[in-house]
């Protein structure tokens, strides 16, 4: 049984100490006691230093044109009382590529024995940052390579992470985590059901999750060392083509000028098909991350956070989803000589693959991810841009069964965007009503077409395994 109100049990003892005259020795045991959690927190500019292919959108006719602000990589490691580690990784970037976290999580196991499950990396999914996906990059290109362009580049950030990491872990210090939440109310559904089928627009109606969860990371005198918060909404208010966070990164910059020496971490959630409203200027981004950054705010001045308790649990392990029957060769074959010049590309794709392996994949693993706090907090890291459906289940079905007696059920957190942003995951809702997110999105892929009916069974049952595996290890 977990003691909540430790000062008062020690005063207790303290007092009855003096009596018997061992205060001395009951101090040096207050003093010696280990502390629950250590952290460090930093960041690096990741801002490309020259013109570069920005990603995003398929429509873009040119490279880069300056900046708004600074593009940022940010580190928060925790450590628990066994002195096992998570490293959270957030970035102001379209997405993470295996190109990007393999090296990245390889380096850090061989270096400073961080495994692999340990590593969680989510993108903020800013449009107006660089194109770091290599094909991508060579297919949308008007001109030079492009793709050694995003090669180079996801290099040399790959180096930059490591070593931020590096320079973070010597600065853990004791920490207390505390967890609380607000509310903005810019995100809105942007799948309009129409007579013609579902359409990119503001859809009121549609399912939404404006929750602004928040991990505070205090130091023994009560400042704050860090604040990761997310919200599920594309990062989509702009369209230009100067490198900027969109919203995210306004948040983050208005929270770290008003809180001096604090690291804001801004984590992408379950926003593959929410969009910001109004959108497409500057002052509506600002608008968007002054609204976020209120709703943290709102978070950090609640009396009573929830106390985040220890020990770390962590499970990490791929699914492996399934697409729907491929298109035949003659399909293929008519959709490059009819199709858009996008339908057409992604048919070429299609059967040079064929070609090649003599069949179209059916198959492909993604990775996934919990990470348990205590009886406390649960994090779960879904790659993809993942639709809110998954959010709102998750949170609703991950929650009980796993509470302490006479404590609250615990908190569940779920991001999308981690580890392996392959492109949009759609849950069974999704992948029915079709549209963008569920099937047309994949035709700037080199995936066959729309994932099978079984994805969101997939995933949401690997999910329950994982938790439940890292649950586990929290009660050993």
């Amino acid at each position: 049984m977990r003691i909540q109100n430790r000062p008062f049990l020690f005063f207790i003892v303290y007092l009855i100490g003096i009596s018997f005259g061992i205060d001395g020795y009951l101090q040096s045991a207050v003093i010696a006691k280990e502390p629950e959690w250590r952290a460090a927190a930093g960041s690096v500019v990741i801002t490309p230093e020259k013109s570069m292919w920005m990603s995003g959108y398929a429509a873009r006719t040119k490279s880069s044109e300056g900046k708004v602000h600074d593009l940022f990589a940010k580190a928060l490691i925790i450590e628990d009382a066994k002195g096992q580690k998570i490293v959270l990784i957030t970035t102001d970037l379209i997405g993470i590529t295996p190109a990007l976290r393999d090296p990245i999580a390889a380096r850090l196991e061989s270096e400073y024995q961080i495994p692999s499950a340990a590593l969680l990396m989510n993108a903020s999914h800013t449009h107006c940052g660089p194109e770091l996906r290599e094909k991508k990059a060579s297919r949308r290109g008007l001109g030079g390579d492009r793709g050694a362009e995003a090669r180079e580049y996801t290099q040399a950030l790959a180096k930059k992470i490591v070593k931020l990491v590096g320079e973070t872990l010597p600065r853990l210090e004791p920490v207390t985590l505390k967890y609380s939440s607000g509310r903005a109310g810019f995100a809105m559904n942007r799948r309009l059901p129409t007579s013609k089928g579902v359409i990119n627009s503001p859809h009121p109606e549609g399912p939404v999750d404006q929750r602004v969860p928040v991990l505070m990371v205090s130091r023994p005198d009560g400042s704050l060392m860090a604040a990761l918060f997310g919200y599920a909404c594309h990062n989509t208010t702009l369209s230009f083509y100067q490198f900027c966070g969109d919203y995210a990164g306004f948040a983050q910059e208005y929270l770290e000028a008003d809180h001096p020496g604090m690291v804001a971490l801004f984590m992408m959630g379950c926003g593959g098909d929410q969009n910001p409203y109004p959108r497409r200027s500057l002052d509506l981004a600002k608008q968007h991350g002054r609204a976020l950054a209120n709703a943290v705010e709102t978070a950090l001045s609640v009396k009573q956070p929830r106390l985040i308790h220890g020990p770390l649990g962590i499970a990490k392990d791929d699914v492996e989803l399934e697409f729907a029957t491929p298109p035949s060769r003659d399909e293929l074959l008519k959709s490059q000589e009819t199709g858009n010049k996008y339908e057409k590309s992604h048919a070429t794709r299609l059967l040079a693959q064929l070609e090649e392996r003599g069949g179209i994949q059916t198959t492909y693993a993604f990775p996934l991810q919990v990470i348990q706090f205590g009886h406390d907090l649960t994090l779960v890291a879904i790659c993809g841009e993942t639709v809110v459906d998954y959010s709102l289940r998750l949170q609703s079905e991950l929650k009980s069964g796993f509470g302490v007696i006479g404590e609250t059920e615990p908190i569940v957190w779920v991001a999308g965007y981690s580890n392996h942003v392959f492109g949009y995951l759609p849950s069974l809702r999704v992948l029915k009503e079709g549209g963008y997110e569920g099937a047309r999105a994949m035709i700037y892929s080199s995936y066959p077409g729309p994932f099978a009916d079984s994805v969101e069974n997939r995933v949401t049952s690997k999910i329950h395994e994982l938790t439940e595996k890292a649950r586990q290890a929290v009660k050993k």
